[in-house]
């Protein structure tokens, strides 16, 4: 099993690399052009907002994983903008190598899932994989026609997709959000009242990818922001799935990790050796919740409700599900820590006992063995600075 660990950790180090694929669209506010990772992680969301209007033989959690996962071979291969000439045979070839690369980091029962799942997404047959395709030729379309400013370039590259390129597949495959593409295109508000009331959702959830935490990411040159710790931590609770101390459904854990963070869009994060007192911790839980209430409010009655009840369920952390993925959770900025020499524990001064009390035992509770192997990672730097 420490075997095992070994390479699902070194997995999930190689694709924190992510981060540092850069796309050609940029955030709602224009502030900077997106990378894959939190494209992926909002990719993930669009599946679960727009749910209601998938087919019905398509699963909803088994298009979110191939969400996940279907842009990691950018790792290798970068990503290609759909207006420039390309050689897609090449690509598709240069790809099919990298999935083959990385998902190989891991054990191979689960190489092997997640190879298959990233094929069976490729070819575009299932049910599940062409609604999956869908969304993604709908995320960068909305991103463009929501934006505060769109560039013209932009507007063009989407008039062209539309009329002539991949996503015309969408009269066919989401006829829904293909109608709604062409009326913001043509100046008129989306006249599907329930699409509009998920594309505000989806639109406001753009902003998570501005919220800075208190980690840097490996490479050490920036901080991570919430939604692409939202999307490496869904991959965290997917592999580590079978540490769990009891029997979870992971597409629950999933969905948990894919919405917990989204509060802090208007709350803020609040790091986890930062201290604060009974009075301040209250400030945060009520404006939490408030949060919850705005942004999920944007969603359909029924969707709301539902959104809502899962994330208190994560709050709470009483049930199975729900203290596994806070386990999960509180894995990956130790990973991080470790990576860039110390991290935040260097900022907040953290000793070993309190790193045991503040995220070892949170850990534990849902996942010991992830813990046990984790400690035997970050022993040696405590050690090193006797902060033990």
């Amino acid at each position: 099993m420490t075997t095992h660990l070994v390479q699902q950790f070194e997995f999930l180090s190689e694709i924190e690399r992510l981060r540092g694929v850069e796309r050609q669209n940029l955030l709602l506010d224009g502030s900077r052009v997106e990378n894959s990772a939190e494209h992926s992680w909002h990719l993930a969301l669009y599946a679960l907002a727009f749910a209601p209007y998938a087919p019905p033989a398509v699963s909803i959690p088994r298009v979110i994983q191939m969400l996940l996962l279907h842009d990691i071979v950018e790792i290798d291969v970068g990503d290609h903008p759909i207006d420039e000439p390309t050689d897609w045979t090449a690509v598709a070839k240069a790809e099919e190598q990298a999935q083959k690369r990385i998902f190989g980091l891991l054990p191979k029962v689960q190489g092997d899932e997640l190879q298959l799942l990233w094929r069976e997404f490729e070819a575009a047959e299932s049910a599940d994989a062409r609604f999956a395709k869908a969304l993604d030729y709908c995320q960068p379309i909305f991103q463009t026609l929501c934006a505060v400013s769109p560039p013209e370039d932009h507007l063009r590259v989407v008039r062209e997709n539309l009329t002539t390129g991949r996503a015309t597949t969408l009269k066919d495959r989401f006829p829904e959000a293909y109608t709604a593409a062409l009326e913001l295109i043509n100046g008129a508000e989306v006249s599907d009242l329930d699409f509009a009331a998920r594309l505000a959702f989806v639109s406001e959830a753009d902003r998570l990818k501005s919220i800075l935490r208190a980690s840097r990411i490996a490479s050490g040159q920036r901080y991570e922001n919430s939604a692409e710790h939202s999307w490496h931590i869904m991959l965290y609770a997917w592999i580590l799935a079978p540490y769990s101390v009891s029997q979870v459904d992971v597409t629950r854990v999933l969905t948990m990790l894919l919405l917990h963070d989204l509060v802090e869009i208007d709350a803020g994060d609040v790091p986890i050796h930062s201290k604060l007192d009974a009075d301040a911790l209250a400030r945060i839980e009520a404006e939490e919740l408030a949060a919850a209430q705005r942004i999920f409010g944007f969603l359909p009655a029924a969707q709301t409700e539902e959104c809502l009840k899962i994330w208190q369920e994560f709050e709470a952390a009483n049930s199975s599900d729900a203290i596994f993925a806070k386990s999960i959770d509180r894995v990956q900025p130790v990973l991080l820590n470790i990576a860039t020499g110390g991290g935040s524990w260097i900022e907040y001064n953290v000793t070993l006992p309190q790193l045991e009390s503040r995220v070892g035992a949170k850990i534990a509770r849902g996942a010991p063995q992830v813990w046990a192997y984790v400690r035997a990672q970050l022993l040696p730097w405590f050690t090193e600075r006797g902060r033990l």
